[in-house]
């Protein structure tokens, strides 16, 4: 029951909250212009990402009882991840691009909070001898640098068509709670499941065509508390299997933007220049249309995480 209404408060919140900031979104002009390579064909409201961030974290307090400290080191962190990201959705509501430079810094500092606060990869589990090898505080800090930042990243690049980030950060989330009530983790069974009411509440308006749009602020958000998420659940219990489940869960994101890294590179481009590489716009190349292009990711996102969880429960 208490996992049922850590999903549904922040669902109806957000149900209940969206329209309210999206008529302030308009008001202050702080919409999403058509362009060459945004086909939408309205101006959208850009606050997807801020109804998210007050939606999920009402129900975390709420719902998660964690360490206090905890609690609120990622409450700050997340906040500044919203904040440079509304910064960010500001100057293209202006038609304009913000450096990169400050976004870097800003992710950056939010993840070392977040390590500092004890949330990190510490090591794994010997599957031949059963002990737990912990890594040196160095290789620690770079994985879960790399990770946070990593994420962050791949979600916020793979928001480019209705639906299609919070689809995917949805069955992530789902997948998580799902290996956290496997792995007896409560704390992370209930931020998993706080954040999928959260992106509900979201698709509701999301979904094609979309009345709103989670903006720069919204993805980066969802792809930090993911990560988060994961550290503290399925890399926490650090056997050979739980090591794949975020992995897995993420597959789609994460492999199409290596697969898009390198594309750029080998072109001579910015990795962080915009373009047409990703596989939701390679698809629609193809012929599909976008609700095609979100559901055919979809069901792909959904058999990994699908597989993740079978192994976890084979070992088991």
């Amino acid at each position: 029951m208490q996992h049922i209404l850590a999903m549904i408060v922040p669902f109806i919140l957000g149900i209940i909250i969206m329209p309210v900031i999206m008529k302030l979104a308009i008001k202050l002009k702080f919409t999403d212009k058509p362009t060459k390579r945004k086909q939408h064909k309205k101006e959208t409201p850009l606050c997807g990402g801020l109804t998210l961030y007050i939606v999920f974290f009402i129900a975390y307090f709420l719902f998660v009882k964690n360490d206090f400290k905890q609690q609120i080191i990622i409450f700050l962190s997340s906040t500044l991840i919203l904040l440079i990201g509304l910064v960010d959705d500001y100057y293209k509501t202006r038609l304009k691009e913000f450096p990169i430079f400050p976004r870097l810094i800003v992710q950056l500092l939010a993840a070392i909070l977040v390590f500092n606060a004890d949330i990190a990869f510490r090591g794994f589990t010997n599957p031949f001898t059963g002990e737990f090898v912990w890594l040196s505080t160095t290789i620690q800090f770079v994985l879960t640098i790399t990770w946070i930042f990593g994420v962050t990243t791949v979600i916020n690049w793979s928001d480019g068509m209705d639906g299609l980030a919070g689809g995917i950060s949805f069955i992530s989330a789902i997948t998580f709670f799902i290996a956290a009530i496997i792995l007896k983790q409560d704390i992370s069974a209930a931020i998993s499941i706080v954040l999928a009411g959260s992106i509900l509440g979201f698709l509701y308006y999301n979904r094609y065509p979309a009345k709103v749009f989670m903006g720069d602020s919204g993805a980066n958000l969802l792809g930090f508390i993911l990560s988060i998420t994961a550290l503290d659940g399925a890399f926490k219990q650090a056997t050979v299997l739980s090591l794949f489940i975020p992995i897995l869960a993420l597959a789609v994101p994460i492999f199409d933007n290596i697969f898009v890294i390198f594309k750029r590179f080998s072109e001579g481009k910015p990795v962080y220049q915009a373009d047409r590489s990703q596989i939701h716009f390679r698809l629609e190349e193809k012929g599909f249309t976008p609700k095609q292009v979100v559901n055919y990711i979809m069901i792909i996102s959904f058999i990994f995480s699908a597989i993740s969880i079978i192994l976890l429960l084979i070992k088991i």
